[in-house]
C-alpha cells in the first residue's frame, strides 16, 4: 500500500511541475525594471489596411508616432502588413 502511495505522489508531483512550467511558458509576461508586468493594450478604434498602406503611412494618417502605433499593435509585423488587416489606431498600452 505504501508503495502505491509513493508512486501516486511521484506522478502527481511530476504532473504538477509539468502544468506549472506549461503555464509559465504560455503566459505573456515580460521583465520590466526587475518587476513582472503583464502586457496590456486597450484599443478604442481600428482601421482596415488599404492598398499602399504601411505602418508609417497609417501612423502618420492618424497623427500617431510610429512608436505609439507599434505600442498599441504589439503583434504587428510591418514587413508583412496586408490589405484588409485590422490595426488599432486609437488606444493605450501599459508597456
Amino acid at each position: 500500500m505504501a508503495r502505491n502511495t509513493s508512486m501516486f505522489v511521484k506522478i502527481a508531483t511530476t504532473l504538477s511541475l509539468f502544468l506549472i512550467l506549461t503555464a509559465l511558458a504560455e503566459s505573456r509576461v515580460t521583465q520590466l525594471d526587475g518587476f513582472l508586468k503583464a502586457n496590456s493594450v486597450t484599443c478604442n478604434a481600428i482601421y482596415g489596411v488599404e492598398v499602399g498602406d504601411d505602418c508609417t503611412t497609417i501612423s502618420q494618417g492618424f497623427q500617431l508616432s510610429l512608436g505609439s502605433f507599434l505600442g498599441i499593435n504589439p503583434n504587428i509585423n510591418c514587413e508583412s502588413i496586408f490589405v484588409g488587416q485590422w490595426v488599432c489606431v486609437d488606444g493605450s498600452s501599459a508597456n
